[in-house]
């Protein structure tokens, strides 16, 4: 069952890809998608500099975020941890909601650098006060403090400059809306990171066992740590500076996954990269085509997904 759900995952994600090509505020047949990457064809724009790059960015971003909430949940060893347990997400948000504030007339075009600099900021606090050998109780208690903290410095900010708010909650609900080449560029470089995920699969099954375990068979715990919540960061930071926070995907996408391929990290990690593509596609289609041409966020469909899935989750588990 386990091997069969990744070409059944790669089917339905590849129905989803041909899928948010064709569907919009304007629906096309398939013919025409295929003429809409000739330059010069009716469709040129729509297809091949709208909704081809945004498409390629949902699935790239789902598959990232979803994998490190993967390696979140490996070394925690917790199914509820995703990447907002360690107050990246927030932390990106405080910077961006900081800059759209207090200098509105500034360059829009920096908000993503502004954002992954305050997310590695609020890594490196979170670093900073846990320490290299802390406990993943300690790091995760610390984590969701630090997102609190964040969080109502966002409120703040948002109460004091009541004016400019509008491009902060848009960005803050995280959404694809205007994503396009450069945006899928920006990502680009974060891509290195993937591989070297994947290759901490194996450590991660042992270090599931308990770090006792895990030393006694020669993984030193604390370092496979370091590292796996590092390339977490880089990959949550890295889409949250392009996209905004997209809440609930690292902690959906990597149970679902478990559910259908089991715990072997082998195979986990790159089905969680398959799920969290399947469910951002899904809920960026869902936001393009309920209420076209009106758009809702990304972000807002993957919470009503998200969340009553949670708290079922949070219930079921004791």
């Amino acid at each position: 069952m386990a091997t069969r759900s990744l070409p059944i995952l790669l089917l339905i994600l590849l129905g989803l890809l041909v899928a948010n090509l064709m569907f919009g505020a304007v629906s096309l047949p398939f013919k025409h998608i295929i003429e809409g990457f000739q330059v010069g064809n009716a469709n040129y724009f729509t297809i091949h500099e709208y909704r081809f790059p945004r498409t390629i960015l949902a699935m790239l971003v789902g598959a990232m975020m979803a994998l490190a909430g993967a390696l979140v949940q490996g070394v925690i060893r917790n199914p509820l941890a995703s990447p907002d347990v360690l107050g990246v997400s927030h932390g990106a948000g405080l910077a961006a909601v900081f800059y759209m504030t207090f200098f509105p007339s500034a360059d829009i075009s920096w908000l993503p650098a502004v954002a992954l600099i305050g997310s590695l900021i609020a890594a490196l606090m979170l670093w900073w006060l846990c320490g290299q050998h802390s406990s993943t109780i300690k790091l995760a208690i610390t984590g969701v403090a630090l997102a609190a903290l964040y969080a109502s410095c966002i409120d703040f900010l948002m109460l004091v400059k009541p004016l400019e708010i509008n491009n902060a909650l848009l960005w803050l609900t995280g959404s694809l809306w205007g994503r396009g080449w450069n945006q899928l560029a920006m990502l680009l470089p974060w891509l290195l990171l993937i591989p070297c995920a994947l290759w901490l699969a194996k450590p991660l099954n042992l270090i599931y066992l308990g770090d006792d375990s895990a030393i006694s068979l020669g993984v030193k715990a604390s370092t496979l740590r370091l590292v796996s919540l590092a390339i977490a960061v880089g990959l949550t930071a890295s889409c949250v500076a392009i996209c905004g926070p997209i809440g609930f995907l690292g902690l959906v996408a990597p149970h679902l996954t478990r559910k259908l391929v089991g715990g072997r990290h082998q195979l986990l990690l790159p089905s969680t990269m398959l799920v969290g593509a399947i469910l951002l596609l899904l809920a960026d289609l869902a936001a393009r085509t309920i209420d076209p041409p009106i758009e809702l966020p990304a972000g807002i469909m993957t919470a009503i997904i998200g969340a009553p899935y949670f708290l079922w989750l949070l219930f079921r588990t004791k």
